[in-house]
C-alpha cells in the first residue's frame, strides 16, 4: 500500500503519536463486533476512512479491499459476478467492515463443510506496533514464501495490529440449495448428522434447536435433487431467510430477554461433532454438524468450560454484561508463551486492543 495515502496517512499519524505519548489505542471499524472478546480499552483507532476494493478478478477467484470497506460492499460485489465468501462471515448489522471480519475470524452455518475464514485468506497488508507497514501473503493459494502470517490475523481481534488490506479468495454461488427439516430429540438428530457425514451428500449446513433439525443441500441442482429425494423430511420455503437469521444472530434463540432464565449470556462451545449430549441447564442451538454447541444457561462458568473440557473442546463467553469470568478458555502455557512472543513482535509496546484476546496480553 502506498504509504502517501491520505486516509492510511492520518492512520499512521495517529500510530505515531500514540507510541510517542504511550497511550493504548482500540481498533474500531463498524463496531457490529464490539461486545465479542474482553473489554476493549484505548483510544479509538477509527479504519473505517481506509475504504474500497482494491482489486478483484472474477476469473482468479480473489478479491483485495481495504480494512474499512464495508462487508456489503464486497458482498455486493461478488454477488453481481455470481460469487460469494463461502464461509458466511457473520454481519451482526449493517456497519460490519472487511478488516474486523478477518480479526474477529468469525464464520457462519457453512463453516463445517466450506472452512474457516483463514481459509480464504490470501495475504494482508499490516500495521505494526512500530508504525510500520508490512505485507504477507499474495494472491494466490500456492503462495510459499515466508511465513503465513496473513492468516494468523483471522482471529487475532487486532492484538498483533490494524489490518490495512486483506486479498481473499471467493468462489461461485451453488446453482442449487435445498432446506429440509425433520422432527428429532437432540440424541437422534446428533447421531444423524453422524451418519450424513459418513455419505455422499451435499450437506452445506445444520441447525438443531427445539426439537427440529435443518439441513441445507447445496451443490449442482442434480446433487440436490437426488439428496432431497433420498433424505425426505419437510422442505423449507423461505431458505435464504431461515440461514440469514442464524448467520446474522437474528433467530430468537440469540436474541438477549427472549424469557430464557440466563438469556443476557449465551456461551459458544466448540466440541467434537461426535460428543454426545451436554446436559447443561437452559436452552441449546447446535451448528456445524454438533461441532459448534450454543447455550443459554445460569449454570457458573466453570461448570460450563468443564462440560465442553470433558467432551474434548473448549468454551468462549460470546456475549455476556459480565465478563470478569474470561471470555475465552485459557490456553495451556506453553501456547501462552507462543501468543507473548507474537505479541512482542508486531506490537512490542502493547499498543494496540491491549488486553483484548486475552488478559494481560
Amino acid at each position: 500500500m502506498d504509504t502517501q495515502d491520505p486516509a492510511l496517512r492520518r492512520v499512521l499519524d495517529q500510530v505515531h503519536a500514540a507510541l510517542a505519548q504511550k497511550t493504548a489505542l482500540d481498533i474500531r471499524g463498524g463496531g457490529t463486533k464490539a461486545f465479542y472478546g474482553e473489554a476493549a480499552c484505548g483510544e479509538a483507532l477509527d479504519m473505517r476512512a481506509l475504504a474500497g476494493i482494491s482489486s478483484y478478478e472474477p476469473t482468479e477467484l480473489v478479491i483485495t479491499a481495504r480494512a474499512g470497506t464495508p462487508l456489503a460492499d464486497v458482498e455486493a460485489a461478488l454477488a453481481e459476478r455470481g460469487q460469494c465468501l463461502p464461509f458466511e462471515p457473520p454481519r451482526f448489522g449493517a456497519g460490519g467492515t472487511i478488516g474486523g471480519m478477518v480479526a474477529a475470524g468469525l464464520a457462519g452455518p457453512a463453516r463445517a463443510s466450506a472452512g474457516a475464514v483463514r481459509d480464504y485468506v490470501l495475504g494482508a497488508t499490516l500495521l505494526n506496533g512500530r508504525g510500520e507497514v508490512l505485507s504477507f501473503g499474495g494472491q494466490v493459494m500456492k503462495n510459499v514464501a515466508g511465513y503465513d502470517v496473513s492468516r494468523l490475523l483471522a482471529g487475532s481481534l487486532g492484538i498483533l495490529g490494524p489490518i490495512c488490506e486483506v486479498s481473499l479468495k471467493v468462489l461461485p454461488v451453488a446453482p442449487a440449495s435445498a432446506t429440509l427439516v425433520f422432527g428429532l430429540g437432540e440424541t437422534e438428530a446428533l447421531d444423524r448428522l453422524n451418519a450424513l457425514g459418513a455419505q455422499p451428500l451435499p450437506v452445506n449446513a445444520s441447525t438443531w434447536h427445539d426439537g427440529r433439525l435443518h439441513l441445507r443441500l447445496r451443490g449442482a441442482r442434480a446433487a440436490v435433487q437426488a439428496a432431497c429425494a433420498t433424505l425426505g423430511g419437510t422442505r423449507l420455503e423461505d431458505d435464504a431467510g431461515w440461514w440469514d437469521a442464524v448467520r446474522d444472530h437474528r433467530h430468537p434463540f440469540f436474541r438477549a430477554g427472549t424469557g430464557d432464565a440466563a438469556a443476557s449470556c449465551l456461551w459458544r462451545l466448540s466440541v467434537p461433532d461426535t460428543a454426545a449430549p451436554l446436559g447443561l441447564p437452559g436452552s441449546q442451538f447446535i451448528e456445524w454438524g454438533g461441532a459448534l454447541r450454543w447455550w443459554r444457561t445460569d449454570a457458573p462458568a466453570e461448570t460450563v468450560r468443564a462440560a465442553a473440557a470433558q467432551a474434548g473442546g473448549h468454551a468462549t463467553l460470546f456475549r455476556a454484561t459480565d465478563k470478569s469470568a474470561s471470555v475465552f478458555t485459557a490456553p495451556p502455557a506453553a501456547l501462552m508463551a507462543i501468543h507473548q512472543r507474537m505479541k512482542q513482535a508486531f506490537d512490542p509496546c502493547g499498543l494496540f486492543n491491549p488486553g483484548r484476546l486475552y488478559p494481560g496480553l
